[in-house]
């Protein structure tokens, strides 16, 4: 269940980073009020999360997920562009993340 907790996390945090841009330096007050209750949703999902799961472990998985996630939605609903070393970065972020599930004893599964 703390891993299910922690997606949840990570998927609030996309949102509410996909509404930070989108909210134009908090000019806009849908976009705003999406950041706002996001972040707030995703720490308190963090929080709960961390009751199981490392925190070493639960952050590096937060933050790599995210970094993937936003990237790839900054390029789709953006059009921000990706060149081959961000890519490159950003596949080893994930193998990072699969190596810490699958091989690491300090993750309770």
């Amino acid at each position: 269940m703390p891993w299910i907790v922690l997606m949840f996390a990570i998927a609030a945090e996309t949102v509410a980073t996909t509404a930070l841009h989108a909210s134009q330096q908090f000019t806009r007050i849908g976009p705003t009020l999406v950041a706002v209750l996001g972040y707030c949703l995703s720490f308190y999902l963090l929080s709960l999360a961390l009751k199981a799961i490392p925190v070493g472990i639960a952050y590096a998985i937060w933050a790599g997920l995210g970094i993937v996630l936003i990237a790839a939605i900054g390029w789709t609903l953006f059009g921000q562009k990706l060149d081959t070393p961000a890519v490159i970065g950003m596949s080893l972020i994930l193998s990072g993340i699969v190596v810490i599930n699958v091989f690491s004893g300090a993750n309770p599964h």
